[in-house]
C-alpha cells in the first residue's frame, strides 16, 4: 500500500515546488513610472471624449494636414505604450533623477531601446512626457522622439537610416 502512495506523494510535492517557483505577474513591482498604465488611461479617456485633432503628417519633404476624430487611440499612441520601461529584463537598467516637478530616467546600458524618459508634473498631475528611443543594428539606425502633452499635443519624430535604402524622416503631430 505504501508503494502505491509514494509516487502520488512525490508528484504532489514536485507539483507544489514547481508552482512555488512560478513567477507571477503580480510579483513584479513597477520600479519606474507606469507609462503603459498611464497611456491605457489616456486611451480610454480620449476614446470617450472623441476630441477633434488637427493632425499633420510629413515624410521627408511631403506633408499633409487635416482635422479628424481619431477612432483608434490605441494604435495612435502605440509607440508611447511600447516605450514602457517596466520590463523584468530592464530592471535596474536606468538611472533616476527626481525633482519635485519631474522624473528623468536615463538608460545605463547601450542596448536598451528607450534611452531617456522624462515626465513633468504639476500638483502630482502629468503635464508632459518626452521619450527618446534609439535602435541600432547592422541593417538600420532609428531614432524616435515622442512627446505627449495631455489635452494639448502629441508628436512623433522618427529618423531611419536603412542600409541600401537611405535616410527617411517622419513627423506626426496632433493638436487637440
Amino acid at each position: 500500500m505504501f508503494l502505491y502512495k509514494k509516487p502520488l506523494i512525490i508528484a504532489v510535492i514536485v507539483a507544489s515546488g514547481l508552482q512555488a517557483c512560478k513567477p507571477g505577474v503580480a510579483s513584479i513591482d513597477a520600479q519606474y513610472f507606469d507609462l503603459k498604465g498611464y497611456f491605457t488611461g489616456e486611451i480610454g479617456r480620449l476614446s470617450k471624449t472623441h476630441p477633434i485633432v488637427s493632425k499633420s503628417v510629413s515624410h521627408n519633404d511631403t506633408a499633409q494636414s487635416k482635422s479628424i476624430r481619431i477612432s483608434d487611440w490605441e494604435s495612435e499612441l502605440a509607440l508611447f505604450t511600447g516605450s514602457d520601461i517596466n520590463k523584468p529584463a530592464w530592471r535596474d537598467g536606468y538611472s533616476i533623477t527626481e525633482t519635485p516637478d519631474s522624473i528623468i530616467y536615463k538608460a545605463l546600458k547601450p542596448e536598451l531601446k528607450v534611452r531617456e524618459l522624462s515626465i513633468k508634473r504639476r500638483s502630482n498631475k502629468v503635464t508632459a512626457i518626452v521619450i527618446l528611443n534609439k535602435t541600432k543594428n547592422i541593417l538600420y539606425n532609428s531614432t524616435e522622439k515622442l512627446a505627449y502633452y495631455p489635452d494639448s499635443l502629441y508628436s512623433i519624430e522618427k529618423k531611419q537610416d536603412v542600409s541600401l535604402i537611405g535616410i527617411n524622416h517622419y513627423k506626426i503631430q496632433g493638436k487637440f
